[in-house]
């Protein structure tokens, strides 16, 4: 059995970024206070910092990919956009 190698790039949306890229970015989007809207847990709802969301995400597997599952949603919602426009 031979496995032909392409130039595709993965289907996994999340391959090759980082929880500190991922966070940044929706930080930026979105900004604090409609992250604790979406995702209401405490690093985004009370006194909400960078550092302090990052420490929480790296140790709650069930808070990162909640954060995980927003940032896909946001790529397919910039794709989507981006086709139609």
């Amino acid at each position: 059995m031979v496995l032909e190698m392409t130039n595709q790039p993965p289907h996994d949306p999340l391959h090759g970024v980082t929880l500190k890229a991922l966070l940044t970015e929706l930080i930026e989007r979105h900004g604090f206070e409609e992250l604790a809207y979406r995702i209401p847990v405490d690093c985004f709802l009370y006194e909400p910092s960078f550092v302090s969301s990052l420490k929480f995400l790296r140790k709650n597997d069930w808070a990162r990919r909640q954060v995980e599952d927003l940032y896909v949603a946001d790529l397919a919602s910039r794709d989507g956009q981006a086709d139609s426009g």
